[in-house]
């Protein structure tokens, strides 16, 4: 028996076949707010949108101008739930919700960035509160601390 031609991949290495991708004024600002809050890994990528990685995941974010801002909701799973709400907090997130423990397991909190953005992030199972901070916190430019928030949904499974 033959094996027939494997097609050529669709997507990049690295790469999920969905990437959220969000459209912001002051996308700069909602990048930084993103990288200190998740402790993020960001790269730019020439005249494109940022690419932020936040564990295995990436999301995209672009300056509004071409495409009118998008709002996304975004779930992220992170090793501290509680630290991660305490830093968008000090960045001028608005919480929707304290961390609180669910019922599935999960110790979760939700906020809204500046840019009008949601985000959920929640710690699954035996981690949740002592698994300590998953890292401090970067300072912000004074602009992103002053700016508003954004909606998006991004699992991310594994965030260090």
């Amino acid at each position: 028996m033959v094996d027939a031609p494997r097609p050529e991949p669709v997507v990049p290495a690295g790469w999920h076949v969905v990437t959220p991708r969000l459209v912001a004024k002051g996308a700069s600002e909602l990048v930084a707010f993103i990288s200190v809050v998740f402790d993020a890994d960001v790269a730019a990528v020439g005249d494109g949108p940022s690419i932020v990685a936040i564990g295995d995941s990436k999301l995209m974010v672009s300056e509004a101008g071409t495409r009118p801002p998008s709002l996304a909701f975004l779930h992220v799973y992170v090793a501290d739930a509680d630290a991660v709400h305490d830093r968008a907090l000090a960045h001028g997130a608005t919480s929707l919700e304290p961390p609180l423990d669910t019922p599935y397991g999960d110790r979760r909190c939700m906020f809204e960035d500046g840019w009008g953005n949601v985000w959920q992030a929640a710690v699954h199972g035996e981690a949740k509160r002592d698994a300590g901070p998953a890292s401090g916190p970067r300072g912000l430019p004074h602009r992103c601390q002053q700016s508003g928030g954004a909606a998006l949904a991004l699992h991310s499974a594994g965030f260090p």
